[in-house]
Formats: C-alpha cells, structure tokens, sequence
C-alpha cells in the first residue's frame, strides 16, 4: 500500500510557504492505518524497546498504538507545563529561539531501551531533545521512528540514534 495516498498536503498552513502534511486522512482510513502501524512495528520491533517515548501530540497517536501493538510501555514528552507531577526538563535551540519539552520524572527506569516516536521529522531538533531527555534519564534512547520524513531537510543528521519513516518526501 502507498502510503503517501492516504497523507493530504495542505500549502500555507500553519503560514504562507509552508507545505503541510496532514495524517489525518490516514488515521479516518482503517486499513492505512493498520498498515503504519505493521511497518513502524516492523522497523521499531529489531530494536527491542522497552518504552515507546511519544512527542507531542501527533507523537501521541502514532507511540500508543505502536506500543501496544508491539508490547512495550508508552511515555509521552510534551511541551512545559503540561505533564502532572513531578517533571524533568530539557531547553534546545531552534532556528529563532528555544524550546523545553519534558517528561515525568519516573516515565523511564535507568538501563531501559527507549524508541523516541513522532508522526514526522523535520530538521530533527525535537525529535534529538527528546533523546538527550531519555538518556538523561538513564534510559538507552536506541532509535527513533517516524511516519513522515522531510528528507530534504537533513533532520536524520542531526538525531544520534538511527531513523526509520515510512515515507519520505525529497521536494
């Protein structure tokens, strides 16, 4: 099944010159669906993860089936202010400014083999924050895994763990 039938483009959203994709209409077709979720299986299920870490928030819906669909925990990262709890923080740099994501202090035991889920990578900022937050935990960030990559971006490069997508866009 090709994927990238089921995945709109919608341009100027969320401003002018950004082309974005929406998995929307992949999540309202059940058998695209089912078939992301075997093939991010598929490439996640080598690395033995204990935990599936989600980033917010399409993260969310891509890291919880996931989880159960290969046993393993699910965790999610999500922007400051928002977890209950006590919280560990993490502050990185983007383009114009910075950014601080967390996690709740006892998500992740030390030693614990740690996937870090998203619906797409970007320049991969988000995506290695949150593998700095894992590792800081104690846990072993041991890859991560996406839907949608923006390959002519380079985001892969900057993760230091290795990268699986579904999908790839180069334009």
């Amino acid at each position: 099944m090709d994927l990238k039938q089921h995945i709109r483009s919608i341009p100027d959203f969320p401003k002018p010159g950004i082309l974005f994709y929406d998995i929307s209409t992949l999540l309202a077709h059940p058998q695209a669906w089912r078939t992301t979720i075997e093939q991010l299986a598929e490439a996640v299920s080598p690395h033995r993860p204990d935990l599936l870490v989600g980033i917010e928030s399409r993260g969310f819906l891509v890291a919880a089936p996931l989880a159960f669909a290969i046993g393993s925990g699910f965790a999610m990262v999500r922007k400051k202010g928002k977890l209950p709890g006590k919280t560990v923080r993490y502050s990185y740099d983007l383009e114009y400014g910075t950014d601080t994501i967390e996690i709740q202090e006892d998500a992740i035991s030390p030693g614990q083999r740690v996937v870090v889920i998203d619906d797409l990578l970007a320049t991969g900022g988000t995506m290695q924050a949150a593998v700095e937050l894992v590792r800081r935990q104690g846990g072993a960030a041991v890859a991560g895994a996406c839907i949608i990559e923006l390959a002519f971006l380079n985001g892969r490069d900057r993760v230091a763990v290795p990268v699986s997508s579904m999908v790839s866009y180069n334009s």
